[in-house]
């Protein structure tokens, strides 16, 4: 019988595919569409949004409010940890939906409400996620690293495979990066959700895309922060 680890193992090779490839046609297509239609997105949409990205990279960074007490996971396998944080991405998934279903359905106002709501509940779920690894979010560094967890759910091609790079080594590079571009850092996540989000502010089809598009947000960063950190729980084993 195939052993918890070596499925891991496997998972991992086959998410670091999906990161490292280019996306399809379709993709790509969907791309150009996206980038015709943030000509039509109000600037103020954009100054939200903006705005709200670098307060939750500053917000992550100072971490005082969302740090909680560390937990003694040692005792715990990967396997229960990975249950316990599906777990939370459950509870995370359907939290944002809700909310996307609620600022969608009230209009032009609410909807742009959504952008920093959804943050919050984005940065609030990398704290509980690290916590459950046993990783201590009181370390700068750690959260410097939920931020390129962050970047790694939620960017283009080119940046996507420049960050899995970072978190793949780490404890090689977490010296070099702790400096992040929040410019960078912004401009990659209003590109990748722009689309999706224009059509939350849409009346009457808004509270379902806002429930749809949340809950799919939310599903790929969690995907994305439970492979990283099985990653890292991994290669440390392996170094040790």
């Amino acid at each position: 019988m195939m052993t918890y680890e070596r499925k891991v193992r496997l998972e991992l090779a086959a998410w670091k595919y999906k990161m490292m490839k280019d996306s399809t046609v379709v993709g790509k297509l969907s791309k150009r569409v996206q980038t015709k239609v943030q000509e039509l997105i109000p600037e103020k949409v954009h100054e939200v949004l903006t705005d709200t990205i670098k307060v939750m990279v500053q917000t992550i960074l100072a971490g005082s409010d969302l740090i909680t007490k560390s937990q003694d996971v040692s005792g715990l396998t990967l396997q229960e940890k990975d249950r316990d944080l599906q777990k939370k991405i459950n509870d995370y998934k359907k939290i944002a939906a809700a909310e996307g279903a609620g600022t969608g359905a009230g209009g032009f106002l609410l909807g742009l409400a959504d952008f920093p709501l959804l943050l919050g509940i984005k940065i609030k779920f990398l704290f509980d996620a690290a916590t459950i690894y046993g990783f201590d979010t009181t370390k700068r560094e750690e959260r410097v690293f939920l931020l390129y967890l962050f970047q790694l759910a939620f960017s283009s091609d080119a940046h996507r495979k420049k960050v899995f790079s970072i978190i793949e080594n780490w404890e090689e590079k977490k010296e070099k990066v702790q400096e992040l571009d929040w410019r960078v850092f912004q401009q990659e996540y209003r590109d990748y959700i722009d689309l999706a989000k224009m059509l939350q502010l849409v009346p009457v089809i808004g509270a379902a895309v806002g429930a749809y598009a949340n809950y799919q947000l939310l599903d790929r960063l969690g995907e994305v922060v439970m492979n990283s950190y099985r990653l890292r729980i991994i290669k440390e084993k392996e170094g040790s």
